[in-house]
């Protein structure tokens, strides 16, 4: 009875903060495609929320995949692509504008030729695409910044209180033991780190918003939208404390500095002073995890100098990798003998808990240098940003720096992770099309009316904003 009610509580509460958090932006109807497929990354796989079950992690399942899951997935691929082919001028110029991603991708459909297991390697390419295509989906609406607040923020109302729910009423769902037997607390997640990670992120993404709502004084939504907003933070802080991922809470100690640092005014976004913060911060996180500097600081969040066997597992692992320069092909190390190798000598893992190493067993060396590819032109992206559009590049500069600390301690530069999907739309480049005369004044006279007030300062970094610039070929929302 008890947990019927409590099932009850959270429902209404889910209802009242959509209720609180409602507006009158107008986006389209696609962007429930990023947002299902959203829900699933940034919980469980569909099979596992039909079963009401925890994911298992069987060898012959992680190397076929669940037909359900594929099937469900493969479907909001299509519609999102449907969604795409009416705004393929838009999409053909955000490609031509990151052609190191670009690459990247191509790179890893090519690794087929060499991989153990092609059709695996094309399979998870089919679904690494999808992830890119949501991210196009999201940026190349009309009023995208409304469209990215409404998704994303809805996912974490959704996720957060369901967390809470499945801990403290029913535990054979949000509850599980690790590896070595010890109780975990997983909510919607797959196990510990999963939930630190759904923290992590939507934390951080609501504490932009709390401190850009708070500041435009004149929203006439702006009472309700904190109170939303200040709720599900309540109980992100409350789950990040005790749910035992320090990996998760040290990335979200840290980009919530970044995030409040630049919300101070236009003197702390300099791209000298947030460059000197960030190598600062990259540079501590990096001395304490891998060259023994600050031991204590280890030990203060539950740490031993093995990271908690992060090292064995990388001593492990990287004599096994197949080739130095391209790898075992993407997604394929972790299958096949080398699977049933590792479940035998590391208990079951099938991740090399560093994104890093696990880009350089899949995809080699030349992986490694493509992703950090990647990395320079989305920074230097960003840092553009920071002066055209600040209020989002602040929050892209947050999942960004999460995206590249996190992975030293878990693998996340991979298919459906929600670290790698937010990394992707922070780095990437959109410049928007060009269009007519006659086109940009009728849209001018109709936004202006109906979506956003002059003084809204998340809206400057919107696709709406090239419509102001009548002489320019192109302009850049990074």
């Amino acid at each position: 009875m008890i947990p019927l009610l409590g099932a009850i509580v959270v429902g209404i509460l889910i209802g009242v903060l959509f209720w609180l958090d409602r507006d009158n932006a107008r986006v389209s109807k696609a962007i429930w495609v990023p947002y299902a497929w959203l829900l699933i990354a940034s919980s469980r796989p569909v099979g596992s929320w039909l079963t009401l079950s925890v994911p298992g992690s069987a060898t012959d399942q992680y190397i076929d995949g669940s037909p359900l899951d594929r099937n469900v997935l493969t479907f909001l691929l299509i519609l999102a692509l449907f969604a795409l082919s009416k705004r393929t001028r838009q999409v053909r110029t955000i490609l031509a504008a990151n052609p190191v991603i670009v690459m990247y991708f191509m790179f890893c459909l090519i690794s087929l030729l060499w991989a153990d297991y092609p059709f695996v390697v094309f399979k998870r390419w089919i679904r690494s695409v999808g992830d890119v295509v949501m991210i196009l989906v999201i940026i190349t609406e009309r009023n995208w910044v409304a469209a990215f607040k409404k998704v994303l923020t809805r996912i974490g109302f959704i996720l957060i209180p369901l967390s809470i729910l499945f801990i403290r009423f029913f535990p054979s769902l949000g509850r599980a033991y690790s590896r070595g037997g010890a109780p975990e607390w997983t909510g919607v997640g797959t196990d510990k780190n999963a939930l630190g990670m759904i923290c992590m992120i939507f934390g951080v993404l609501l504490l932009w918003r709390g401190i850009n709502t708070y500041k435009d004084r004149r929203a006439k939504n702006r009472t309700r939208e904190l109170v939303a907003i200040s709720i599900v933070f309540v109980m992100i802080l409350y789950l990040v404390m005790v749910v035992n991922s320090q990996t998760a809470l040290a990335c979200f100690l840290m980009a919530d500095l970044l995030i409040i640092v630049t919300a101070l005014g236009s003197a702390f976004r300099k791209p000298g002073l947030v460059s000197l913060l960030v190598a600062a911060m990259l540079t501590v996180s990096f001395c304490v995890l891998f060259l023994g500097i600050g031991g204590g600081a280890l030990t203060a969040i539950g740490r031993d100098a093995s990271l908690t066997g992060r090292t064995e597992v990388w001593k492990t692992v990287l004599p096994y990798a197949k080739n130095s320069w391209v790898g075992a092909g993407y997604e394929n190390f972790w299958i096949g003998e080398r699977i049933k190798l590792f479940n035998r000598l590391l208990g079951g893992l099938n991740q090399a808990h560093n994104g890093y190493i696990e880009i350089y067993l899949n995809l080699g060396w030349i992986g490694v240098v493509l992703l950090g590819g990647i990395i320079v032109a989305g920074y230097r992206n960003i840092m553009k940003g920071l002066h055209s559009s600040p209020e989002m590049s602040r929050l892209k500069l947050a999942f960004f720096f999460i995206c590249l600390v996190y992975n030293f301690t878990e693998a996340s530069f991979k298919m459906m992770s929600p670290v790698w999907i937010l990394f992707l739309w922070a780095v990437m480049a959109a410049p928007e099309v060009r269009r007519s005369s006659k086109t940009i004044t009728s849209r001018f006279t109709r936004t202006t009316q109906q979506s956003f007030p002059a003084n809204d300062p998340v809206s400057s970094g919107g696709v709406y904003e090239p419509l102001l610039t009548l002489t320019t070929q192109r302009s850049w929302h990074s």
